[in-house]
């Protein structure tokens, strides 16, 4: 049974974005306009390069804002305000992962590579907010992005958890890794499974899988 190794997990630990909602909310879509028009108004270049640009710092720094930060000294509260002004309207509560979060033992806590102003928003439209003892963003992080090991450090030491007692549960799989060499539970919650060394359960439905880990 998949709950005997989570016994002895006290501080469970969430992204947000396309794991506390589904994909098929498209949040993303909206944002990557958002970071693309950004990036055409910073830099000149035309909607399909500054796209690109954004990609690419996401996949060398694990953020588009870290390589803003890095080659072009954007303010990253301009930045995040900006990006995350998004219409989540069509976001609906969702009372059985609720449910399923809160008969969790222990502390609840969301962590995000987004700001802690647009997870708050988020789990207010998805009636989640009751649920989690705390909600920490990128800010909390000094800006710097999962995957990185200093991202980790920083958000870990503010809460005061002890990863080897902890469990984390991520839709993009790199950001297990680090987790994983923590000593934590990793979860990888996605349509399509990863079988990399550091993930040690996959879910695609992630009430589902909460469900059975309380009896």
């Amino acid at each position: 049974m998949v709950a005997q190794h989570f016994t002895h997990v006290d501080t469970w630990v969430f992204d947000l974005d396309n794991t506390l909602y589904p994909p098929s909310a498209d949040l993303f879509g909206q944002m990557d306009g958002r970071f693309s028009a950004y990036v055409e108004r910073l830099t000149g270049l035309d909607r399909a390069d500054a796209l690109s640009l954004c990609h690419d710092y996401w996949d060398v720094y694990g953020s588009t804002l870290s390589g803003l930060m890095a080659h072009h000294d954007v303010d990253p509260h301009h930045f995040l305000a900006d990006v995350h002004d998004i219409d989540i309207s069509h976001l609906n509560e969702d009372h059985a992962l609720g449910c399923a979060i809160g008969a969790l033992p222990g502390r609840k806590i969301v962590y995000t590579n987004g700001s802690q102003n647009h997870a708050k928003r988020v789990l207010a439209a998805r009636g989640l907010t009751q649920q989690f003892d705390a909600v920490y963003g990128v800010e909390h992080a000094d800006f710097k992005p999962k995957p990185t090991q200093d991202a980790f450090s920083a958000v870990f030491a503010k809460d005061g958890m002890t990863p080897e007692n902890a469990a984390m549960f991520e839709d993009e799989s790199r950001n297990l890794a680090v987790p994983h060499a923590l000593g934590m539970r990793t979860v990888h919650v996605h349509p399509l499974p990863d079988d990399a060394d550091y993930i040690h359960h996959h879910t695609d439905h992630l009430t589902d899988f909460l469900s059975q880990l309380v009896r």
